[in-house]
Parts: structure tokens; sequence; C-alpha cells
């Protein structure tokens, strides 16, 4: 069961969200040498798009499943626990305890759902942490797409215990390091002009400053992106079992997927009297 399914438009809204991200963290390998590119300039403009597009991820969602209120509001107290997990680790050697979260949830709940829980927690923990900057609109796609890419894992209805657990893991690392990468990609036109082996060179081939961006990766980036993946390991398989079940078990209790229904009335109500009792017993007689 799941708390927001993708339908045909959900599904569009994401499909065109992610392929303006990747626009936004990519163009800077396509800028000429007179662009003046700067991710702190065009960081406002993707914040001011990023928001419609969350709006209309979550309308189209309603559009096409019917998203109600005990969605929003399961959205809304994992949004603010992954917000608080944030500040625990935040600065500290790239430990990130929101990871773990944020990929348990959309393992549970879905892609559609976990790409705006990842965005907004990713906004509230900013918030939290005075963490405000021109990265915050990076930070909110690259962690929706973390925990979308949770909800498209294979197995969502046979595969259960240590095996779960063990792929969640196995991905938790995976998209943590991929995390630090992509971010990296944010920041690392912050340098150009530097003359260093590792800066970016505006309007130089696309592969030679690939091949420096992965050299820039390699001597700032892993002190911070393996600790993180190495506690999500840990989180997850020693917690991930019992928040997989919390979270099921109230999905279930929600009942997202249901709807309403309501009996038809017998011959008495719909004449307006009342149910016939029988002699010596004052409760309704069962029909």
């Amino acid at each position: 069961m799941r708390a927001v399914r993708l339908g045909p438009r959900s599904l569009v809204a994401l499909v065109l969200t992610s392929l303006s991200g990747i626009a936004a963290f990519g163009w800077p390998l396509l800028a000429d040498e007179a662009s003046g590119l700067a991710h702190s300039q065009d960081a406002p403009w993707l914040f001011a798009a990023l928001l419609p597009l969350l709006l209309a991820v979550a309308v189209a969602t309603v559009a096409d499943t019917g998203l109600d209120a005990k969605a929003v509001a399961m959205l809304g107290v994992l949004a603010a626990a992954g917000a608080a997990l944030r500040p625990l680790g935040a600065g500290t050697a790239g430990l990130e305890p929101m990871f773990f979260l944020m990929v348990l949830s959309g393992r549970v709940l879905g892609p559609g759902f976990g790409f705006v829980l990842g965005a907004v927690s990713m906004f509230a923990g900013a918030l939290l942490t005075g963490g405000v900057g021109p990265w915050l609109p990076f930070q909110m796609l690259t962690m929706g797409w973390v925990s979308m890419g949770a909800g498209l894992l294979p197995g969502q209805a046979t595969l259960r215990g240590r095996r779960e657990l063990f792929l969640l893991a196995v991905y938790g690392a995976v998209s943590a390091l991929l995390y630090g990468l992509v971010m990296n990609l944010q920041g690392w036109p912050y340098i150009a002009g530097l003359g260093s082996g590792i800066s970016f060179v505006p309007g130089d081939p696309v592969g030679e400053n690939l091949s420096r961006f992965l050299a820039y990766v390699l001597a700032t980036s892993l002190g911070w992106d393996v600790p993180r993946a190495l506690l999500t390991v840990v989180l997850t398989l020693t917690l991930g079992g019992v928040v997989l079940r919390a979270l099921r078990r109230a999905t279930r209790r929600a009942a997202f997927d249901s709807s309403p229904a309501f009996a038809a009335p017998g011959p008495v109500e719909r004449l307006g009297g009342t149910p016939s009792t029988s002699p010596g017993n004052s409760a309704p007689q069962e029909r």
C-alpha cells in the first residue's frame, strides 16, 4: 500500500522537474568563457522554479490518485523528523542521519511521495541549521532524487527481512556517494580561474572538464561522502527493520488506498422508521 501512487500526470510532473534539475546542474559544462557563470546567480531562479514544480507534482498526484489529508499529515510528520535529524550530523565529517530515514520512507511510501518528502525535508532542515544559501535548491532536488529512487527499487511486495535491509543498505550507500558527486557539480564552478589542475575552465571541452571534476571529487569530497555512506548503511541495518514496520503499520492504518462506502438502507430505514425488536429483547434484530 502506498500513500502516493504515480499516475500519468504526476509522472510527467516528476520527469519535467528532474529534467529541469539536470539542466540546472549541468549547464556550466556547456558554457563559454564569456558566460561569467556562477551558480550563486542562477540558484534564486532555480529555487523560484522548483517550488511551483514541487507543487505541480503534488497537484498532479491529487488529480491522479486523490491525495488526502492523511497523506499530507504523513508528509508533514516525516519531513519534520527528517529536518530534526539533520542538525545531529550537520558539519561533522559528512555524517547525515536523515539519509537513512529518506531512503526507508521512499521505499514504503513510493517515488512520488518520496520526491516531495526529500525536497521538503531538506528545505526544513536548512531552516533549522541556518544552511540557506545558493546551494539549497540543488540540495532539495538531489535529496528528492535519493528518496524517489528508493521508491523505485524492485521487490516492493515480495522482498522482506534481511534481504530487503541489505538492498536498502546498498542503495543508501550508493545514493549517499552520488549525492556528494552531484552536489560537487553545483559547487565546483566556484573555483573557476584558480589555475589548478582540478579547477573548472569555462569553454573547455566537456571531456576535459569532467576529468578535472573527477580529480576534484577524489581530492576534496570522499572524506565527507564515505562517512555519510557508512552511517547510512549502519543505521539501515540496525534500525531499518523497526522503522520499516512502523511506516508500513502507519500506512495500513491510514488506509490511503481505501475509499468510503456506505451500506444500502434497509426497508425500515428507507421509510424513516426504526429497526424492529423481538419480544423481550430491546436490541434490534439482526437482518
